[in-house]
């Protein structure tokens, strides 16, 4: 088994789970820790050696997707565990996203949700609402930036997949879609254009100089030095100060651990002028059965995975491991109320609903549950999996953000790249 949860705290929660499962089944399980940026090449590699390994957790869909089209899943493998699992107990958006059609690609298994962080006590002080449209979101960000502090913190850097994701979040709540229904690219349409403009607006005007990652984003929040962050839910743990090697550093937080996420307010869904509505972004991970693999050893493994080892699996790190199966055919919400009470945190460890409200952990749920994804539900997942590894669109984001490009010409040069990379997999 590979897994891409290969953090040392995450791999011995995981050791435990597989010595469980190897005392009850007779089955070894050699457990391999492997980066996520490293898998395309790895699996690749692995592939072309005749050495696949059998099962691979925490898998993204773009990756999934990718050894689907390279033809590197057992999908059959992977229909029959969600049978013997029964349907039912998934979320149904989970298992669209995880599907070719009427064939199961992989397994899924949790997901963490893309959010907005804002200072509540910042907002308050001018008298401004929840940012969870552009137009308020604008707003707060213009009003929160001064001389001393940025007004958002979101990824810039073009070899990021944050600034991927954060764009992406952004865009589908504009409406802003990657393809049409027939396939054909289009992120130089309007609501692409104005999502453009609104992501530069915010990263040139509002945020702080320079390129931006995954972790300076979240440092500049950290520290107090930005009012409004975009970053994923796996956020949660540290935000709390439970987490020694990024702790917040605010001025307030000093004498209170707990103060920034006592007043960080949290969007899930936000909307732009163009949306239909209120979008959520986010990720579903997967287990998937290589090939080559052990069929019947890898069945028992992610059932057992999916089963009586799955509190251990969202459990290691449930504020980015939301699970998408809710419970047994026998107790259909097990799993939720198991997640719900997970220990939060690395270094020091609390129950999730005793650090946040039920109202948060609900709209986490909800947020899985809706969540939307480009080109996935529009049979552009290879087109998906090939972008997480070129990144165009953070190469535009970045180039305008930077000041080289305006809005427009992001828009048009995102949809050439794209376009081209596209007509590449025909």
């Amino acid at each position: 088994m590979w897994s891409l949860e290969n953090l040392p705290p995450r791999m011995a929660a995981t050791r435990k789970a597989v010595a469980r499962f190897e005392a009850e089944s007779g089955i070894g399980v050699e457990l391999v820790g492997v980066a996520e940026d490293q898998l395309p090449q790895l699996v690749m590699s692995a592939a072309a050696a005749g050495g696949l390994p059998d099962v691979i957790g925490a898998v993204p869909l773009g990756q999934v997707w990718q050894m689907h089209a390279n033809d590197l899943l057992d999908t059959a493998a992977a229909g029959d565990v969600v049978r013997a699992l029964d349907e039912d107990t998934f979320g149904a958006g989970a298992l669209r996203l995880t599907a070719d059609g009427g064939r199961r690609l992989a397994v899924p298994s949790d997901a963490w949700l893309h959010l907005l962080l804002y200072r509540k006590d910042r907002l308050a002080q001018k008298g401004l609402p929840v940012p969870d449209t552009y137009r308020d979101l604008l707003r707060a960000a213009e009003e929160l930036d001064t001389g001393e502090r940025a007004g958002i913190s979101l990824a810039t850097d073009p070899g990021d997949a944050a600034t991927q994701q954060s764009f992406e979040g952004l865009a589908l709540a504009n409406g802003c879609e990657l393809v049409r229904a027939d396939g054909e690219v289009v992120l130089d349409s309007p609501p692409c254009r104005r999502a453009f403009a609104a992501y530069g607006t915010l990263a040139r005007e509002y945020g702080a100089p320079g390129a931006q990652t995954v972790d300076s984003t979240r440092a500049t929040y950290f520290s107090g030095s930005s009012s409004l962050l975009l970053w994923s839910s796996f956020v949660l743990d540290e935000l709390a100060g439970l987490r020694e090697d990024a702790l917040p550093g605010c001025p307030e937080c000093g004498e209170d651990r707990r103060f920034l996420a006592e007043n960080s307010g949290i969007v899930t869904a936000l909307e732009g002028p163009d949306g239909a509505g209120p979008a959520r972004f986010g990720e579903i991970t997967s287990w998937a059965v290589t090939r080559s693999a052990e069929t019947e050893a890898s069945r028992a493994f992610i059932e057992y995975m999916m089963g009586d080892g799955y509190r251990d699996w969202f459990g290691m790190a449930p504020e980015g491991k939301i699970p998408v199966r809710t419970g047994t055919p026998g107790d259909p919400d097990a799993f939720l109320r198991a997640w719900r009470s997970s220990d939060l945190g690395v270094d020091e460890r609390v129950p999730m609903d005793r650090v946040y409200p039920p109202e948060l952990l609900d709209r986490l749920v909800d947020g899985v549950g809706g969540m939307r994804r480009w080109g996935i539900g529009r049979g552009q997942g290879v087109l998906v999996g090939a972008m997480g590894g070129e990144l165009p669109v953070p190469r535009a984001v970045s180039a305008m953000a930077g000041g080289g490009l305006a809005p427009e010409e992001a828009a048009r040069a995102a949809d050439e790249e794209v376009t081209a990379l596209r007509e590449s997999l025909e």
